[in-house]
């Protein structure tokens, strides 16, 4: 985990902005990555980077419309860009808000990716390379981290992604990056739908939680308890459960209504966590099905099993 770490200030020019007049049509594509000291920040400006993006790092955020504006100029050289923006430019942080605004009135294609992880996982990545948190001051690591999570919290709550990289290591970080990026076209709506354990904690990163411990545990059916919710013996024992197909197809219909919802609101990413007691059996048979049902309304659909196979 030592490898996400996100404090080495650089700017990564594959291409140069050239002078010229811009147009609309030129308007390159933005991405802004921001989030937590330690949470993988360079990890996720070197996968856009190798996914061929103009990543620019540590810039003051009042620069970020001049620098879409040297994009435009650049005759399609510079199609897409990213931005790091953290607190090692706090002194300009508060400018962020305006540069947001306006590129909105330029009609820029922008997406904000936050990347967050847990106090403990933050404190032993900044401990296993000896090295302060940019906010501690004469305090502790905690206290850093506390002031930096209270500086951001309006920002990750008007991110597109948020993704916790606090149990994934440098090659599951890109791996969900160029799930997100590598694509040549953009869907309309993303979604990720995730299994999870109750007992191993609420997945931060959720945009709508599920709740499946109402069914019967296939647990406690002792010649299912070592299958998992991906075979077909524990998903017909959870679907045969009363009320278990009536509460996929009812929440199936809520989330064509707030797909509606997002995709009127360009929002174009969600994460759904299903949860049961111990992420192994009922969580992960509802999640293949509500995934199954989201591909089936043209949503691009990604599922993923958190705590399976963690017992």
């Amino acid at each position: 985990m030592t490898g996400i770490d996100g404090d080495g200030a650089q700017v990564s020019t594959g291409t140069t902005a050239e002078g010229g007049g811009a147009d609309a049509a030129a308007i390159p594509e933005l991405v802004i990555i921001s989030g937590m000291s330690g949470a993988g920040r360079s990890t996720a400006a070197k996968c856009l980077e190798d996914l061929g993006w103009f990543v620019v790092d540590n810039l003051p955020p009042a620069l970020i419309p001049t620098m879409v504006d040297l994009g435009a100029r650049s005759q399609g050289n510079v199609a897409r860009i990213a931005v790091v923006v953290d607190v090692r430019g706090r002194r300009f942080f508060d400018n962020l808000r305006e540069s947001l605004a306006a590129l909105d009135a330029k009609s820029v294609k922008r997406r904000v990716i936050f990347l967050e992880a847990s106090d403990e996982a933050l404190v032993r990545r900044f401990e296993s390379v000896r090295r302060p948190h940019p906010l501690q001051g004469s305090g502790r690591i905690v206290d850093g981290i506390a002031a930096e999570r209270e500086l951001l919290r309006e920002l990750r709550g008007d991110a597109d992604i948020v993704i916790d990289t606090s149990s994934l290591n440098v090659h599951e970080l890109r791996a969900k990056l160029d799930a997100q990026f590598a694509g040549e076209e953009e869907p309309e709506l993303r979604a990720t739908v995730m299994s999870f354990g109750y007992k191993y904690g609420l997945p931060v990163d959720a945009d709508l939680v599920v709740d499946c411990r109402f069914l019967p545990n296939p647990h406690w059916v002792p010649e299912l308890r070592p299958f998992t919710g991906l075979s077909a013996e524990v998903a017909a024992y959870v679907f045969n459960q009363p009320g278990a197909k009536e509460f996929l197809d009812r929440y199936a219909e809520l989330l064509q209504l707030i797909a509606t919802g997002y995709r009127r609101e360009g929002k174009r990413y969600v994460t759904i966590a299903v949860g049961c007691t111990g992420g192994k059996h009922r969580s992960v048979a509802m999640s293949e099905k509500l995934a199954a049902r989201l591909a089936a309304e043209g949503v691009e659909t990604v599922v993923v099993h958190r705590d399976m196979g963690r017992e």
